[in-house]
C-alpha cells in the first residue's frame, strides 16, 4: 500500500472512532418530572374550625424553644471556629446526601428533579434552561424564593454554595421569573419543550387534614362537677364553722 493510500485511510479510522464514542446523555434525557397545573382553585377545601387555629400550650411551647434556639444560634454564629462550620456542613451532606428540587413556573406547572446535595446552583439553572423553547433559552431568568431571596448565578455568595449551604437540603420549591415580564403572566403556558409538556403528570393531592380534638371537648360536665367537689373538699374548717353561725 503507497504513503498516500496509508495516509488518507488514517481520517477515516478516527472518524470511525469519533463516530463510535457514545455522547454524553443531555439533561433532558435524565430522570425528572413534570407537573400539571394544579386546580386547587376550583376545589377549595373546607372551612376549618376556630379551634383549628387555637395554639394549644403545647404549640406555645415548641414555639418558643425553637425561637429561643434560632435566637442562640444567632448570637453564637461568629464565634464559631471555621472547622465546627465546616462538620456541621459535613453532617447535613452525609444526612442529605440528595436535594429535590422543583421549579414552579408563574402557570403552576412545576419541573422536579433530584441533585446531588454537592452540587452548585448553576446546575439547577442549566436543567431548567436545557428543557426550554429554543425561543425561550437566550432570555435570562431567576429562581428565587418568596419574598425576596434571589438565588443568582452572578452574586459570588450563592454561585459558590452548594445546595447544603444554600439550605436548599433536604428539598425546596424555587419560582421562576423571566427577565421579560410577558413570560410571567400566569394565563402563559410554561415555555417547556413539547417533548417535556407530553410527560406532565397530575399533582400528588395532599394528604387529609385530619379534624384537631378541642382540648375543650375533655372539659364536660363530669370533669367540672369532680373539680367542684374537689373545691368543697378543700373549704378550710374556720370557714365551714362560719357558715353554722
Amino acid at each position: 500500500m503507497s504513503e498516500a493510500e496509508a495516509s488518507s485511510s488514517l481520517p477515516v479510522a478516527a472518524s470511525n472512532d469519533a463516530a463510535q464514542t457514545p455522547p454524553a446523555p443531555a439533561l433532558a434525557e435524565q430522570s425528572f418530572k413534570v407537573y400539571k397545573p394544579s386546580d386547587d382553585t376550583s376545589a377549595a377545601p373546607a372551612p376549618l374550625p376556630d379551634e383549628y387555629f387555637t395554639p394549644t400550650a403545647a404549640d406555645l411551647k415548641a414555639a418558643q424553644t425553637q425561637l429561643a434556639a434560632r435566637t442562640q444560634a444567632l448570637t453564637n454564629a461568629p464565634l464559631k471556629l471555621k472547622a465546627t462550620r465546616e462538620a456541621e456542613e459535613k453532617a447535613k451532606q452525609d444526612r442529605w446526601p440528595t436535594t429535590t428540587i422543583r421549579i414552579r413556573f408563574t402557570d403552576r406547572t412545576q419541573l422536579e428533579k433530584t441533585f446531588p446535595s454537592t452540587n452548585k446552583i448553576r446546575t439547577v439553572y442549566a436543567f431548567v434552561r436545557e428543557l426550554l423553547r429554543e425561543d425561550v433559552k437566550p432570555i435570562k431568568f431567576v429562581l428565587y424564593q418568596p419574598p425576596k431571596r434571589d438565588l443568582r448565578v452572578s452574586d459570588p455568595k450563592v454561585r459558590d454554595q452548594t445546595l447544603v449551604q444554600l439550605q436548599l437540603a433536604p428539598s425546596s420549591v424555587l419560582l421562576l421569573r423571566f427577565e421579560d415580564e410577558s413570560l410571567n403572566m400566569s394565563n402563559v403556558p410554561a415555555p417547556l419543550i413539547g417533548t417535556v409538556l407530553s410527560q406532565a403528570i397530575d399533582m400528588p393531592k395532599p394528604p387529609p387534614i385530619e379534624d384537631k380534638p378541642s382540648s375543650k371537648a375533655g372539659f364536660s360536665k363530669d370533669s367540672k362537677s369532680s373539680l367542684g367537689s374537689s373545691v368543697e373538699k378543700k373549704v378550710p374548717k374556720w370557714f365551714k364553722a362560719g357558715l353554722k353561725k
